[in-house]
């Protein structure tokens, strides 16, 4: 009786130590890219900043919508240590008109598609499974604090930033 009583005090001390561990929060897929003004971004070198990643296309009507809010979250935080990058799978070409018309405030790196494979999730048959808009938030220490993807996640983005730059 001792020996099942002993045993069932370990198996709930066990419980309560792996419940009260921390699941480790994955590292971001480093990469690096240039952007559509010349300025390469290379990820390993942003640590100790926030990082904003969006996966966009000038086809994706949600995403058209929410650029406004999304260039209002690069003035909020305009002094503070984030970066902010769209990135795209288009080329220059038709990203530099799309922007003629709608202005994003975001470093924005065309030609994205092998950094949409590293982040994107796959399917049971390992296809590309990515809703646009998605959003990525990178803490300073380079591992990703959120993922998201759909219709008007600013707020949510806007509550993250926020509760990253306060972190140590």
């Amino acid at each position: 009786m001792k020996s099942l009583i002993g045993l069932f005090l370990i198996l709930a001390f066990s419980v309560t130590v792996f419940g009260q561990q921390s699941k480790a929060k994955p590292l971001a897929e480093i990469f690096s890219a240039i952007s559509l003004d010349g300025k390469l971004f290379d990820l390993a070198r942003l640590k100790g900043k926030v990082v904003v990643l969006t996966f966009w296309s000038t086809k994706c009507p949600i995403c058209h919508n929410e650029i406004p809010k999304l260039n209002q979250l690069v003035k909020n935080y305009k002094d503070k240590e984030v970066v902010f990058l769209g990135l795209t799978m288009e080329n220059p070409n038709k990203v530099e008109a799309y922007l003629k018309k709608t202005s994003f405030k975001f470093d924005i790196l065309p030609n994205s598609f092998g950094v949409v494979l590293k982040y994107a999730d796959k399917d049971g048959d390992g296809n590309m499974a990515m809703g646009f808009p998605a959003h990525f938030l990178i803490n300073k220490k380079g591992e990703i604090e959120l993922k998201t993807s759909g219709f008007d996640k600013t707020k949510t983005l806007n509550v993250e930033i926020n509760r990253l730059l306060v972190t140590k």
